[in-house]
């Protein structure tokens, strides 16, 4: 974890230093210490540390949400984006932004569509037994594309001129992240709520009849895994739009290095998933700068890979 911890401060100060403008380390450690001219200070405090920071735990909330999700489903292919949770996040996010509404209640719209999400595709997967991998991931697709329809509609009868940033801001976009307070507190709370159901969670990972049989309340553990994994989701998606696949590679790293205890897996998801996307991004900005790409492009090369490779081992 400490190893984790470490780069993710590298990372960090690797995102800060480097874009259209290379600020050295001399001048990034003058402004550390609140020296520096002017626009050294600008450029790091006011525009690149908010965004990283906002990277950072973008991306761990992510990461959190999709490992929560594959011990729910017990399926190392659930994730935010692919499982439909994102696009309803997308959803609620773009109506409240369509009604002129702003801050929290985009928030809580949000949160409401990735809900609604989780329980659609749980409860269309489960049917009238158990699910299975191939139904799961089916049932996810379909309510994922419909989200889809949903959005493309809602972009269809928005205004003109306010087409292009929701657009960008869809594909995952951290350019106007200023504010990352709230995802932070959120990440480092789940993170903490997380640790001691450790071993709940992972009885629960084995299965709902093996974690009964050991005394754990799994139907109060699988509600409070929905509502959490949608605020993660939600929150995410309010902060950088629907960045897909970082829950569903960085959980499956981890697990190939530190194993299946949760109490080791969520909290290293919290800072690699941070890491991840703090990259992504600096390499989204720096790829054709001064142009930007969507982050989102950047995570859906590394994730499309992974996902193919998960889903023909899973056969």
């Amino acid at each position: 974890m400490s190893v984790l911890a470490l780069a993710a401060l590298a990372a960090l100060v690797l995102s800060v230093a480097i874009g259209s403008v290379t600020v050295t380390p001399a001048e990034l450690w003058r402004v550390a210490l609140g020296g520096g001219d002017a626009l050294s200070r600008t450029l790091v405090l006011e525009l690149r540390v908010p965004r990283s920071l906002s990277a950072f735990a973008t991306g761990g909330l992510l990461a959190l949400a999709g490992a929560l999700m594959q011990v729910l489903l017990r399926n190392p292919l659930a994730d935010p984006y692919v499982l439909g949770l994102s696009g309803g996040a997308a959803v609620g996010a773009l109506a409240a932004m369509l009604a002129g509404l702003g801050g929290l209640v985009i928030s809580g719209s949000a949160f409401v569509g990735a809900l609604a999400s989780t329980l659609l595709v749980f409860g269309l997967a489960q049917g009238t037994g158990s699910w299975t991998p191939a139904r799961l991931l089916l049932t996810g697709v379909v309510v994922a594309s419909g989200w889809g329809a949903v959005v493309t509609l809602m972009l269809a009868v928005s205004p003109a001129e306010r087409l292009p940033g929701m657009l960008y801001w869809l594909m995952g976009d951290l350019s106007y992240a200023r504010t990352p307070g709230l995802p932070l507190a959120l990440l480092l709370g789940v993170c903490l709520l997380a640790f001691p159901l450790g071993r709940s969670l992972n009885v629960l990972a084995r299965g709902a009849l093996q974690a009964v049989a050991l005394g754990v309340a799994v139907r109060p553990l699988e509600w409070m895994i929905y509502i959490t994994a949608s605020l993660l989701t939600a929150a995410a998606v309010t902060t950088a739009g629907s960045i897909g696949f970082v829950g569903l590679v960085v959980p499956h790293m981890l697990r190939l290095v530190l194993g299946n205890d949760q109490r080791l897996i969520l909290p290293a998801c919290a800072l690699a998933g941070g890491i991840l996307l703090m990259l992504a991004d600096t390499l989204a900005r720096t790829l054709i700068a001064p142009e930007q790409l969507p982050v989102g492009v950047i995570t859906a090369l590394l994730g499309v890979p992974t996902f193919l490779y998960l889903l023909y081992r899973s056969r």
